[in-house]
């Protein structure tokens, strides 16, 4: 990680794929993961399997263990893994470093993206990217592609000249988060709340912009994490889950969405 800058999300996706793996064998397997934070167990057995190209959704209300699970997915130090197993393409992933989950092709975009002064966004993704590949970039090639991809988020020009996150509002930095995953070119996707604090407008405008990288990766994995349901309504998850004091209590598809948004999570709270 030496050849990256400071700790961003993008760290987290600078991975080299180890390729495809058989169709028999799901992207993301996470069986009865149980995990602590200075000695409290906050996950309790989770259970999730992710097939390639699919979007699922993780739900639940403040305190449930959602941004936990999304950190250990990564390898967050902070976390301690008591027992269980993550799998990416049938490889376990459980003990390994963030670095290491990345260089397979893991990515998080985080809930509270980190503001570096002074880091131009076009050299911390050429940095990033060479880690990724294993050698330099050309400035040529790094800026190609970048606005390439600017173009398709509708975002403007001049945006990989700003420092990263520096002074930016809260929609900037959540947009940034998916132009990274844009470029870094992850197998698998993990968003931490990344519809929190926006406005109407700010949620389709990430959810454009996932869709538009899914579009363009079909085999792209996804795990999102979200309080809300109106970013649902945008990307149309393949499964959501309800996650309660540290268990998926409840899985299926949107129409579960709409039974929270009637009902919220009393009903597993009892």
């Amino acid at each position: 990680m030496a050849a990256a800058p400071p700790t961003d999300s993008v760290l987290a996706g600078h991975g080299t794929s180890a390729g495809p793996a058989s169709p028999d064998v799901p992207l993301l397997v996470v069986d009865d993961l149980r995990v602590s934070v200075e000695g409290t167990q906050i996950l309790r057995g989770v259970d999730l399997t992710v097939g390639a190209g699919e979007l699922h959704a993780i739900m639940g209300p403040n305190g449930s263990g959602k941004s936990t699970f999304a950190n250990v997915l990564l390898g967050n130090p902070a976390y301690v893994v008591d027992s269980g197993r993550i799998a990416l393409r049938g490889e376990d992933v459980t003990l390994l470093s963030p670095d290491a989950r990345a260089k397979l092709g893991m990515f998080l975009a985080f809930q509270y993206p980190e503001e570096i002064p002074g880091v131009p966004i076009a050299q911390f993704l050429r940095q990033a990217a060479a880690a990724r590949r294993g050698g330099d970039l050309s400035v040529l090639e790094v800026r190609v592609k970048l606005r390439e991809w600017l173009e398709r988020l509708g975002m403007d020009l001049s945006f990989g000249e700003r420092h990263l996150n520096d002074g930016f509002s809260g929609g900037e930095k959540k947009r940034n988060e998916i132009l990274q995953m844009a470029l870094l070119e992850p197998d698998l996707a993990v968003l931490d709340e990344t519809d929190s604090g926006l406005d109407i407008d700010g949620v389709r405008a990430v959810a454009r912009g996932v869709e538009e990288v899914r579009r363009a990766r079909p085999q792209l994995g996804v795990v999102l994490v979200t309080h809300y349901r109106r970013i649902l309504d945008e990307l149309a998850p393949d499964r959501i889950h309800v996650l309660v004091a540290g268990r998926v209590v409840e899985s299926g598809g949107p129409e579960l969405a709409e039974r929270l948004e009637r009902d919220g999570y009393e009903g597993w709270q009892r």
